[in-house]
């Protein structure tokens, strides 16, 4: 190991870890303290103020000027009391993370002075430059304006010293430029179509909410390791690197022991998450060394993805005090599992009722029956819809690896609710009574009965039923949750009203009610069984097996973006009011930008590394083997000498070849990137930096991954698997 690289590992080792002070109050007494929710609402502001702002909140009941006002009275006097002295907007830009501008709460006072103030109008919107963010030519440099506009749905919260203001962010001419308005958008649209399916089973259902149980994995590697990596500094992934003797294959990592040093991270980052509202619960070690996950309780969906955001920036900041840095890319290292975040979702009544979980009577089990059948065919009409809301450069390393879904958009349901759907398409048969639990017996004496879920689980599948939600797997770790949430729930919005349509043509030709909702439903279970698939989704014949059904079995991530500009895509956003198409065409110009601008930094930064770290390096061990190989010329018979230097030569010349395909191949690369940055369309462009530089990358990562092999460890000066991926 090289001195650099000895001080670098040793240094990291020796971390020890930050205590945690332990909160003496129980999290139910500290949970929210840094949040605006409705306790502090009522006890800041004015009775009349309190009433119209929850029935904003609950209704979407308009706010007036006044009301604003005295909420932002309210919100200064209680932020300012927890310390605060700024305000600031945050919002999603189409960035992947979140932005912030922070304003102090002063104003002159006409004396000479400054008061504390903050008005009504400063709560209800801002204005950030929207040239200055990714917007698909929606704005130009010479048309800068955009507003950021407060979201009163989800609550504002304190960070250090400024109070954050949830807003969604638009173009002066209305385009949404976030990820937020359209959420919010494809919310209501599924909101008031499912709630007008509902009313065919009763008429209590007011409002139904879209829920959402993000599960977040990650990676922590030292902070002394991380900054010796230029890869892992500049792009969050590895693009070189032999794996290391010894990574998951004894399984022993999953569900194991926390580290101590890792456990107080853990500890820091629940009890700041708690503080902002954020009910973590789960924390686990995942399959690879070094990887993790947690999770919270469901939430309604929109602040559900706030939190994910929140959480996110919470890691990335508390992991620094302990040592660490996160790593949120989808596959930071090769050769082990990457990361996802997986997106519970489900839908649930005002009143209380899980619309994905069965019922104890025949007319809950056929709503349940309803919900889940328009699920698979909004599922199935837009598969590739889907896929694309969950691509990306990043995540297409992760996707249809082992560890991963396939690229391939199907549904799991398991064997009870299969048999449900299949005995409903092929029988008259109305018996919707659907088994719940089952008990199994296991014979151990200390062991009680084991209730059994009625269906089980399916980690091939990217959109697997678990019980009484739909589990998105396909989601990437460092994706904002909203992008794939919108698009479903808009899908299953556009699907609802459809059904609606059809169930009620079929109730004027004179059908009783839920003979006609019968008779849809096995049309739609007839029309969406290419998208059910209970079976293994890693292996090749399900491959083959989705091509001939029709499926969307596109790889190239550029290519799948094209989903968003397909016909029925456009049809379906401007159905339910959530996108037009000059948005939908905006989006899809960062989606292309995007891509090629991050495999052209991981292009360039592999290059640098080729250059100035394998290829010296590797040239200087080969230079100490041609050394040895003289020195036993002068000290042994020639027959001798030429015996001893047989394998020296080997490696003298396979270091030879290697470095010299490393050069040609960085420079044809150089000249290949060139070439595509004159391609003026950005689409085209993306699929040049696919189809050409990316398979550069990986040809150029074999050859050093196999000099790392050969090359001398004390001489080899970047930080190694065996070291970035075991925390001592």
């Amino acid at each position: 190991m090289s001195k650099l690289r000895f001080r670098v590992v040793e240094s990291a080792f020796k971390k020890r870890a930050v205590e945690t002070p332990l909160m003496k109050e129980r999290p139910s007494e500290y949970f929210g303290q840094n949040v605006f929710n409705r306790a502090k609402m009522f006890k800041y502001l004015p009775e009349k103020a309190y009433k119209q702002i929850t029935d904003c909140i609950d209704n979407g009941t308009p706010l007036d000027r006044e009301t604003a006002t005295a909420v932002a009275e309210g919100m200064r006097t209680w932020a300012t009391e927890m310390g605060a002295t700024h305000y600031t907007h945050w919002f999603h830009p189409l960035t992947e993370g979140t932005a912030e501008k922070h304003d102090a709460f002063i104003e002159h006072d006409g004396k000479g002075g400054v008061i504390e103030e903050f008005s009504g109008k400063l709560l209800i919107q801002q204005e950030p430059d929207a040239s200055s963010f990714p917007n698909g030519g929606i704005r130009n440099t010479f048309e800068a304006r955009g507003y950021s506009a407060w979201d009163p749905s989800s609550p504002a919260f304190i960070v250090g010293d400024t109070l954050c203001i949830p807003t969604i962010f638009i173009a002066y001419t209305g385009e949404s430029l976030d990820y937020k308005a359209p959420l919010l958008k494809a919310l209501d649209a599924v909101n008031k179509a499912a709630v007008d399916v509902c009313h065919y089973f009763g008429s209590d259902v007011k409002k139904v909410y879209s829920y959402l149980g993000w599960e977040q994995e990650y990676f922590l590697v030292d902070e002394g390791l991380y900054a010796a990596r230029p890869d892992l500094l500049l792009t969050g992934r590895t693009l070189m690197g032999h794996e290391s003797s010894k990574n998951q294959q004894l399984e022993d990592h999953y569900f194991g022991a926390i580290p101590t040093r890792v456990m107080e991270f853990m500890k820091d980052l629940e009890i700041e998450s708690l503080k902002l509202g954020i009910p973590l619960k789960t924390r686990h070690n995942e399959v690879a060394p070094n990887q993790y996950e947690l999770a919270p309780i469901y939430e309604e969906c929109n602040l559900a993805n706030d939190h994910n955001l929140l959480v996110m920036a919470l890691m990335r900041k508390l992991s620094r005090k302990h040592g660490f840095r996160v790593l949120l890319h989808e596959k930071p290292f090769k050769g082990v599992n990457g990361s996802g975040k997986h997106n519970n979702w489900s839908l649930g009544t005002d009143t209380g009722v899980l619309l994905m979980a069965p019922g104890k009577t025949p007319e809950e089990n056929l709503r349940f029956i309803t919900f889940i059948v328009n699920v698979l065919m909004a599922v199935y009409r837009h598969n590739g819809l889907l896929k694309a809301s969950i691509s990306s450069a990043t995540n297409a390393h992760r996707l249809g690896a082992n560890e991963a879904p396939p690229a391939i958009i199907s549904c799991f349901l398991g064997t009870q609710l299969s048999e449900v759907l299949s005995h409903l398409e092929n029988s008259e048969d109305e018996d919707l009574n659907l088994a719940g639990k089952q008990g199994m017996q296991l014979n151990i004496a200390s062991i009680p009965e084991i209730l059994i879920d009625n269906t089980d689980r399916n980690r091939t599948s990217p959109f697997a039923f678990t019980g009484n939600r739909f589990e998105f797997r396909a989601v990437g770790s460092e994706a904002n949750c909203a992008s794939a949430m919108l698009v479903l729930n808009a899908a299953v919005a556009e699907q609802l009203k459809a059904f609606k349509a059809e169930v009620d043509a079929k109730i004027a030709e004179g059908k009783e009610t839920f003979a006609a909702i019968l008779e849809v439903l096995r049309k739609d279970i007839k029309a969406c069984k290419a998208i059910h698939f209970d079976g293994n989704g890693y292996s090749d014949e399900w491959k083959a097996e989705a091509q001939s059904r029709g499926l969307d079995c596109e790889t190239s991530v550029p290519v799948i973006f094209d989903n968003y500009l397909k016909q029925q895509s456009i049809q379906m956003f401007e159905n339910t009011d959530v996108m037009n198409k000059v948005e939908l065409e905006a989006r899809n110009e960062v989606k292309w930008e995007m891509y090629t601008k991050k495999i052209q930094i991981e292009a360039r930064v592999l290059g640098d590394i080729a250059m100035n770290h394998i290829i010296p390096t590797a040239t200087k061990y080969q230079t100490s083997l041609i050394d040895n190989v003289y020195k036993m010329k002068d000290l042994f018979p020639a027959d001798k000498a030429s015996s001893l230097s047989a394998r020296n030569l080997e490696i003298i010349e396979d270091i030879a070849n290697r470095t010299n395909f490393i050069k040609e191949k960085v420079d044809a690369m150089v000249e290949a990137r060139k070439v595509a940055n004159k391609i003026e369309t950005e689409r085209e462009k993306a699929i040049a930096y696919h189809d050409i530089i990316v398979p550069m990358l990986e040809e150029i990562r074999y050859h050093i991954d196999k000099l790392e092999l050969v090359v001398d460890d004390q001489m080899w000066t970047l930080p190694k698997y065996r070291e970035l991926l075991f925390i001592r």
